[in-house]
């Protein structure tokens, strides 16, 4: 009899897994209620994604025979020795213990970024947590390489962004009252695939296509015109790259001495306008903030400039965000001169206008469904207080003991002995990789848990199988999605691949802290249902109800019922500031922060300000590099996520990420549609294929992160990438002293047509392996 049709979830989607006659899986398909699924996850069952799994414990040759610390140099290089399950648990459990007790838990890194299944108990980086936690603690990365500057700074002037992003002002709501949407960065409904815990029902598409029907109209401020899409008219501001801040600024400045701000707001909701305005009328540092002082930095001209901030004040306007503006030099500014327009507009808590941040990188923004708390791994509590923020990786391992600022303090960089990573690929998401690489020496053992043969993977010393979310029971839950989902196991593992609690599990026997670890339960089953009711039971209080954990296993999917949410952003704020205090330190939307002054920080100023990256088109720097690359998620893909699948592999020219170029810049370069390219600078090179379009502003280009990193000779100090992976370019340093983000979009490159002999692309191969002898 053929199994009947169940249910699995990604971060992308919601996928029913159909099977054969035999029960056993045979395809995916898309997700029956989801108005516009995803296909990245569609390939996840076929055989070229099985054929680079880790199928069983491997370890690095070079470490097995001579131990931790040998040979770090030959990392990615030296082949693997595939070794029972038994034999690699006993030597990872025995590193735990030497570094423990020889250097203690503060040299011990638990590297994870997230990128798991959408099940919350088979997490991984709350899996890793766990454990560590359990035997001792370890030192964490602190905020995110998507929001490292803005989780930091939206704090200090408004809320803090998880708050912001739930309660974004729903779409429907947009639709029927917002008539004029600016957006700074675009609404890329490519991003929005995807969900934290994974998406249910995709929003942005229709939510985009509604207010286009309602008459909303769309201005895109954004070098790349090809990131909103609205099945309609949209004016398009080709804005120079890390520029949006002295734009803004410009309209601002507009709004005040054209006495069109709203002075009731801003006396009642904020506090420090005073202090910002000298500045924006440069009775501070002699350079009023006018549209033709913005003209020269940003590129649009001074008279569209004035004409928009007069549309926006003269009807309901909606200003949003896109994440990537804040990955800059300076990226907190941009955030930060957002709030204070949209304050001085004075629309913030009234229906279709306000702010976003933002609409688009994820599905969660502008969801109507009710908030509720789903299931979550405890992960102990952490003794260890050193941490990183998470873009300082590279900086911590080669600079320990070397202090760095962050958010006011003053904080020391660990000296790290061994590396724990599950979830995740280092190689895909970090800054100039080529500098990651000469750091990656530094540690004596590194320890992956990995489903498929990543870059990140081929670097590790050991690497333990794990199985995937198809080979495994769970549950999906994403924010603001109205189901949750009973991921059932849909086949068994391939090789000898482990789940990751079945793995710490063993691990934590070995060390004697299987109890704190399992706190008595026997198996993930008792995990689920745990979990399950401990939600139930929270979100009831909330007014959602779910029902029991048995009916929701029996039946597949369990719908989050409750009370519509908020309709609108920061409502009850504007009505009553009083009663509805924010958590900034004076209870309001803070133009100025006396906290931030208090910090003194020479590259991070107390309300927003223009200040020049240390990369960019009008800087000295484009005369050797003038193009301005930039960074974005890929289409068909998370991250690096599943990028040997054939759904990805269609993508690629051959055989190589596209890099997207304007006709104009492509010709004075000798360069046609299709051909190989070389993208370089001084951090290093990579080669991509080219893409022409019109789409794009004439001096910038666009290569998608998300191709595995493969560097044509692993043993040199600046290797050619041959894949097109961007970070083998982009630029490694804080984005201020406030919140040390990434700031992977300030990055200057050249480009010329690659006519040699074209190097193989090895990056979906699987690594070298060496019988014992």
């Amino acid at each position: 009899m053929t199994r009947q049709r169940t249910l699995t979830a990604a971060h992308w989607g919601v996928y029913e897994v159909e099977y054969d006659e035999r029960g056993g899986a045979r395809r995916l398909q898309p997700f029956s209620k989801d108005p516009d699924p995803s296909p990245i996850g569609l390939h996840m069952l076929s055989d070229e994604v099985a054929r680079l799994r880790v199928r069983r414990p491997a370890i690095r040759k070079g470490w097995l025979e001579k131990g931790p610390g040998a040979a770090c140099d030959q990392r990615g290089q030296e082949p693997f020795v595939e070794v029972p399950w038994d034999e690699a648990l006993d030597l990872v459990a025995n590193e735990l213990r030497r570094v423990k007790e020889a250097y203690g838990n503060r040299s011990i890194f638990g590297g994870s970024y997230g990128w798991s299944s959408a099940g919350r108990f088979h997490h991984a980086q709350s899996q890793v947590k766990r454990f560590l936690n359990s035997y001792g603690g370890f030192v964490r990365h602190q905020d995110s390489y998507s929001l490292g500057a803005a989780r930091v700074v939206m704090p200090h002037i408004v809320a803090s962004m998880e708050e912001l992003q739930a309660m974004h002002t729903p779409w429907d709501v947009l639709a029927e009252h917002c008539k004029l949407f600016v957006t700074f960065g675009g609404v890329p409904r490519k991003n929005a695939q995807i969900n934290a815990g994974g998406a249910t029902l995709h929003h942005v598409k229709r939510g985009l296509y509604a207010m286009r029907d309602k008459g909303v109209r769309f201005v895109n401020v954004t070098p790349t015109a090809d990131d909103v899409d609205t099945g309609g008219p949209v004016e398009w501001l080709a804005v120079r790259p890390n520029t949006d801040a002295a734009m803004m600024l410009a309209l601002c400045y507009v709004l005040h001495v054209e006495q069109l701000c709203d002075r009731d707001f801003l006396d009642r909701c904020t506090v420090g306008f005073e202090k910002f305005v000298p500045y924006l009328t440069g009775e501070k540092d002699g350079q009023p903030k006018t549209p033709a002082w913005a003209e020269g930095i940003c590129g649009i001209p001074a008279v569209r400039i004035q004409g928009l901030a007069r549309e926006m004040a003269a009807t309901r306007t909606m200003v949003s965000i896109g994440w990537s503006l804040q990955r800059s030099h300076h990226g907190e500014q941009p955030f930060w001169a957002l709030v204070t327009l949209a304050c001085m507009l004075g629309q913030i808590g009234l229906p279709g206008g306000g702010f976003g941040v933002g609409y688009g990188p994820v599905n969660l923004m502008g969801s109507p469904h009710p908030k509720y708390a789903g299931p979550t791994l405890p992960q102990g509590v952490n003794p260890v207080k050193e941490f990183i923020p998470v873009a300082r990786f590279t900086d911590m391992l080669l600079h320990p003991g070397e202090a760095f600022d962050y958010n006011g303090g003053r904080h020391t960089y660990p000296d790290i002995r061994l590396v724990y990573w599950a979830g995740g690929n280092p190689y895909h998401h970090h800054q100039d990789l080529n500098r990651l690489r000469q750091a990656w020496r530094k540690p004596d053992t590194i320890v992956f848990h990995e489903q498929f043969w990543t870059a990140s993977a081929k670097m590790a010393d050991i690497v333990l199988p794990a199985t995937t979310s198809l080979e495994r029971d769970d549950i999906g839950y994403g924010s603001r999605e109205p189901f949750v989902v009973a991921m059932k196991k849909a086949r068994e593992p391939l090789g000898e691949a482990r789940d990751d609690y079945e793995i710490f599990q063993a691990l934590a026997r070995r060390l004697g802290v299987a109890e704190a670890h399992s706190e008595g339960r026997a198996s993930s089953r008792q995990w689920l249902e745990h979990l399950y009711e401990e939600s139930r039971e929270r979100s009831a209080k909330a007014g959602v109800a779910l029902p029991p954990f048995t009916q929701f296993w029996r039946d597949g999917l369990a719908e989050a019922k409750g009370e519509p949410r908020e309709p609108v952003m920061l409502a009850a704020f504007r009505a009553d500031p009083e009663e509805n205090r924010l958590e900034t330190p004076s209870g309001k939307i803070e133009i100025y922060s006396e906290t931030i002054a208090s910090f003194d920080l020479d590259d991070c100023p107390p309300h927003a300000a223009w200040l020049e990256p240390a990369e960019w088109l009008g800087g000295r720097t484009a005369r050797r590099h003038p193009l301005h690359m930039l960074s974005d998620q890929p289409t068909d893909k998370l991250h690096s996520q599943l990028d040997h699948s054939p759904h990805a592999r269609s993508t690629k020219i051959k055989g190589r990420q596209p890099i997207t170029i304007h006709p104009q810049d492509a010709a004075a370069r000798g360069i046609a549609d299709g051909d190989l390219l070389r993208v370089f600078n001084d951090r290093g090179a990579c080669l991509a294929a080219a893409h022409l379009s019109d789409r794009i502003r004439r001096g910038v280009v666009r290569l998608s992160t998300g191709a595995w990193f493969d560097p044509a000779d692993a043993g040199s100090n600046l290797p050619l990438e041959k894949h097109g992976n961007p970070n083998a370019l982009t630029l490694d340093i804080g984005a201020s002293k406030l919140s040390q983000g990434c700031i992977a979009q300030t990055c200057l490159v050249e480009i010329e047509r690659f006519d040699g002999p074209a190097p193989p692309v090895t990056a979906h191969q699987i690594p070298a392996f060496e019988r014992r002898s």
